[in-house]
């Protein structure tokens, strides 16, 4: 009960409103953009105007490659200087230095919190997809600069070589890498599952469907650890729909609440989509646990119910075919049991609520 349903909620949606066709089309290609690059476990993309440390993007490069499965939270050895085996990304730093991808200083120092450079930047991804300093000639800087061009890894980016990238200038990044070519000859994002749709862009679907774990319920931090087969300190982390940090208060207390969280995860992005049980959002997803005290079938079809009604007053429709039958008398739920329901909300213009369920857990 979880991959094409979870894959369907993940879908970005654009708000009507009275800009130009312009500024509309790019805001919602950003919006795609964005969302591919938190499902592909890149980057956790919240903050887009907090600029990038080289610590970070030593993260990114390996987050976006095949070492991303093996790195751990600390590294057996201290590479350089000022990045001691315990340091947050110390793991990272020593893969994209090992790599090629990104470079020290003189005097053995990574700097590991100063801003990444567009022309840094560029050398890593360029790195991922498979050249090396030998396949450039003379200018090294200005050779990868003009490959990055050709490539069109720069497509809505508009920074110069030495100016530094923010989050949004990296999710745009990240995002061309995932559609640009190796230097063999195939598009990078095969390699994290995804694949283009008709009109050359990324689909957001074919990367989580049939992928996405869950849902479990979780009602401490213990169990929630439990459930995840990777740490949660590598976790990229959403809550209600919003990104938080691996050790946000807010989880704690979701966790704490009476009836818990429900738990969705994907495994090769390190994603983790945490709903709070009681909580009602008015976009995406949210979760109700109750007793089920009717359910509602239509009189032309006796057979496949329509919707039930738990005992919080509230009518849940049915539109699948999965629901339909989980709630009718060929599936295992009754009048009478309680259930969690994952379930979404839309208000009409008249103000009438609906709330359609997704997912269950008996």
């Amino acid at each position: 009960m979880n991959g094409r349903k979870i894959a369907a909620s993940l879908a970005f949606v654009m708000a009507a409103t009275a800009v130009s066709p312009m500024i509309a089309e790019a805001s919602s290609n950003f919006d795609l953009r964005k969302k591919v690059v938190g499902v592909s476990g890149i980057m956790n993309t919240g903050n887009l105007n907090l600029s990038v440390t080289r610590g970070e993007f030593a993260s990114m490069l390996v987050n976006a490659s095949s070492y991303r499965s093996t790195a751990g939270k600390t590294s057996n050895t201290s590479v350089f200087a000022d990045v001691p085996r315990n340091h947050e990304y110390a793991a990272q730093i020593r893969i994209a230095a090992e790599q090629g991808w990104m470079n020290g200083y003189l005097g053995g120092n990574f700097k590991p919190d100063d801003s990444i450079t567009l022309q840094e930047g560029v050398k890593g991804v360029l790195g991922l997809l498979g050249y090396a300093n030998s396949d450039f000639t003379g200018d090294q800087t200005g050779s990868r600069l003009s490959k990055y061009h050709f490539l069109e890894l720069d497509e809505n980016l508009n920074k110069e070589a030495l100016e530094i990238l923010n989050k949004e200038d990296c999710i745009n990044l990240f995002y061309n890498l995932l559609k640009a070519d190796t230097k063999s000859g195939t598009m990078f994002g095969k390699s994290l599952n995804c694949e283009l749709t008709s009109d050359g862009e990324i689909d957001p679907f074919s990367m989580v469907d049939n992928s996405i774990k869950g849902p479990k319920i979780a009602k401490s931090s213990s169990r929630l650890k439990s459930i995840l087969p990777f740490k949660l300190s590598d976790a990229n982390i959403y809550l209600d729909g919003e990104p938080v940090n691996n050790s946000s208060d807010a989880i704690d207390v979701s966790l704490e609440s009476e009836d818990g969280v429900l738990v969705y995860y994907h495994t090769l992005s390190k994603t983790v989509w945490l709903y709070t049980i009681g909580n009602e959002n008015e976009n995406g997803r949210s979760a109700v646990f109750g007793e089920i005290t009717n359910v509602v079938y239509d009189s032309a079809d006796l057979m496949t119910p329509g919707a039930i009604i738990l005992d919080d007053g509230n009518t849940y429709e049915l539109t699948s075919t999965e629901m339909k039958f989980a709630f009718s008398s060929y599936g295992d739920l009754r009048v009478g049991d309680t259930v969690n329901l994952v379930y979404t909300l839309s208000v009409d213009q008249e103000g009438n609520e609906t709330r359609t369920v997704i997912d269950y857990i008996e």
